[in-house]
């Protein structure tokens, strides 16, 4: 069973739990590095001012466990931009992925949503495109791939 719990900042600890977990399990897949929020930047304020600061957060509960993370702001009036998407290993291919990219297109209903994803990433990359984003940049010099939804 999936449920998708939207995060407010007293939820802090349970956003760290799983975005720590997922810098030191896909330390390639994230800008950030677990050393950028381990040791003094592991801090309570700064948790707290990640979750007000991205006005979406989400954790994706697969069986009772917290399973998947996705956030998401508003760069523009037009656009939202979905970011820090992750699945642990042992929920890859259960849903949570797709549970994860829902909520974000549900958060930002009528406008464009667009992503960057490593060009390596094929998993992410056909995760995304089953929700209609289509390739809209090459990969830059970082190897990042840009994505983008259309309004539907």
């Amino acid at each position: 069973m999936l449920e998708v719990q939207v995060l407010h900042p007293d939820d802090w600890q349970l956003w760290r739990r799983l975005r720590l977990e997922a810098l030191a399990e896909a330390p390639a897949t994230f800008g950030a590095t677990l050393a950028d929020w381990s040791g003094a930047g592991d801090t309570e304020p700064r948790w707290r001012a990640r979750l007000t600061s991205v006005p979406f957060n989400a954790i994706v509960h697969w069986n009772g466990t917290p399973a998947g993370m996705v956030g998401a702001f508003l760069p523009d009036d037009e656009r939202a931009e979905l970011v820090s998407l992750w699945v642990a290993p042992s929920a890859r291919g259960q849903g949570v992925g797709d549970a994860a990219v829902g909520a974000v297109l549900h958060w930002a209903h009528a406008r464009d949503v667009g992503l960057s994803v490593k060009a390596d990433n094929q998993a992410a990359i056909r995760l995304y495109r089953r929700h209609g984003f289509q390739d809209c940049a090459a990969p830059d010099e970082t190897g990042e791939h840009r994505m983008l939804r259309p309004k539907s």
